[in-house]
C-alpha cells in the first residue's frame, strides 16, 4: 500500500528510492520526503494542534497544523491538502513557502530525517478534527506562539521549533 511508505531522497530532495514508513524511521533513519503545513486565517491567526496521545511519536506534543509525508507518485502540495482533509476536514489552497533538512532521535528510539516541505495557506471556517490525529486545536498570533516556544519548548515537536522561526520571517515578508 502507497499510503504507508515514503519517498526516500538525497540532500537535493531527489527521489532515491520508496521505503516503508516506519523502516524509514529507524536505525538511524533514512532521509525522505516530508511537509508541514501552516494554516493562517484571515486575522493572521496560526492553527496549532495538539497530536492525539495515540501517535507513535510525539503525541500530545503542540505543532504545526499538520504534517506528513507524500506517497510514492504524489505532488507534495496535493499530499497536504489530502492531509489537512484528512485531519482537520478543511480544504484551503497551499503554496511552498521553503524547505529545509532536519534529524532528530525521538520519544520512542524513532528518527525523523526530513527533507521537509513547508506549506502555507489561509482559512476561516469550521474544522472537524480526526481524533486519531488531533487531540486538540488552538488559534494565536505568531507573537504568542514565540512566547510558548521560549517559555516551554518541550511542549513543542522537534520540527516545529526548527521551522518557526522560518515561518515567523516568511509571514513578515508577506504581511
Amino acid at each position: 500500500m502507497t499510503e504507508d511508505r515514503v519517498i526516500l531522497v538525497d540532500t537535493s530532495d531527489r527521489p532515491v528510492g520508496i521505503m516503508e514508513k516506519m523502516e524509514a524511521h529507524l536505525r538511524g533513519g533514512r532521509l525522505h520526503r516530508a511537509f508541514s503545513v501552516f494554516v493562517f486565517n484571515y486575522d493572521n491567526e496560526f492553527l496549532l494542534q495538539r497530536r492525539a496521545l495515540t501517535k507513535y511519536h510525539s503525541g500530545g506534543l503542540w505543532t504545526n497544523t499538520c504534517c506528513s509525508h507524500p506517497r510514492p507518485g504524489e505532488e507534495t502540495i496535493e499530499a497536504g491538502k489530502r492531509r489537512i482533509m484528512e485531519e482537520l476536514g478543511i480544504s484551503c489552497k497551499l503554496r511552498e513557502a521553503f524547505s529545509f533538512t532536519y534529524k532528530a532521535t525521538l520519544d520512542n528510539e524513532t528518527t525523523e530525517y526530513e527533507f521537509d516541505h513547508v506549506l502555507i495557506g489561509r482559512y476561516d471556517g469550521e474544522l472537524h478534527l480526526n481524533p486519531e490525529e488531533v487531540d486538540s486545536i488552538k488559534w494565536l498570533c505568531l507573537s504568542e506562539i514565540r512566547i510558548l516556544l521560549n517559555d516551554h519548548p518541550e511542549e513543542f515537536t522537534v520540527w516545529f521549533r526548527i521551522a518557526f522561526e522560518r515561518v515567523e520571517k516568511y509571514m513578515q515578508n508577506i504581511l
